[in-house]
C-alpha cells in the first residue's frame, strides 16, 4: 500500500499551530506557546502576509524561527498617520467622552466607515494633542516563531466544508 504524502502548507490549508512574536531585543509580544494552539485557514486574513509567507511548504512537526523586518511584518512607520488635533476638535471626535491627559494612553475614534481607529497621544500642549495612529509594532523587526501542531490541506478542507 503507497504512503500519502505528508501535505504542506499551502494557500487555504487548514493550519493548527503554537506561535510567538517578539522584538528583537527577545521581549515577547504574543505567544500562545504556554496555551492552546490557534487554528486559522492559510490566507483568510487572521494572519499578516509576511508571517504566512514563511508558513508555506511546512509541515506538521515542523518549527520556523525567523526574524522578519519591519516591511514584511507591521510594515514601516508612516509620518502620514501622525497627526495634531486642537484641543476643540479631539473634544468632538471622542463624542465628548473624556479626553486621556496622558501621553501614552490609547484613544480610539471612528474613521468614515464607522471602523474603530486606535491612536496612541504621544503629546499634549496647550492647545493641541498629538496621536499617531501607526501600529504600535510598526517599524519594528519581528522574530515569528511556530510550530506546526496540523496541517489539513485544501482540497480535504474542502469537502470537510461542503458535508
Amino acid at each position: 500500500m503507497q504512503q500519502r504524502p505528508e501535505p504542506v502548507i499551502e494557500n487555504g490549508a487548514l493550519i493548527c499551530l503554537h506561535f510567538s512574536l517578539a522584538l528583537s531585543n527577545g521581549e515577547i509580544i504574543d505567544s500562545n506557546f504556554s496555551g492552546n494552539p490557534t487554528s486559522f485557514r492559510l490566507g483568510d486574513g487572521n494572519m499578516l502576509p509576511g508571517f504566512e509567507a514563511l508558513l508555506i511548504g511546512l509541515k506538521t512537526g515542523e518549527e520556523i524561527e525567523h526574524l522578519l523586518q519591519a516591511e514584511q511584518a507591521f510594515g514601516p512607520v508612516n509620518p502620514d498617520n501622525r497627526h495634531r488635533i486642537a484641543i476643540a476638535k479631539f473634544r468632538h471626535l471622542l463624542e465628548d467622552e473624556l479626553i486621556p491627559t496622558e501621553v501614552g494612553s490609547v484613544v480610539s475614534f471612528k474613521d468614515a466607515a464607522g471602523f474603530d481607529l486606535p491612536g496612541v497621544i504621544t503629546a499634549i500642549v496647550e492647545d493641541s494633542i498629538s496621536v499617531d495612529f501607526n501600529h504600535p509594532l510598526a517599524g519594528k523587526p519581528i522574530l515569528f516563531k511556530a510550530r506546526i501542531i496540523s496541517v489539513i490541506p485544501v482540497s480535504v478542507a474542502a469537502v470537510e466544508v461542503k458535508l
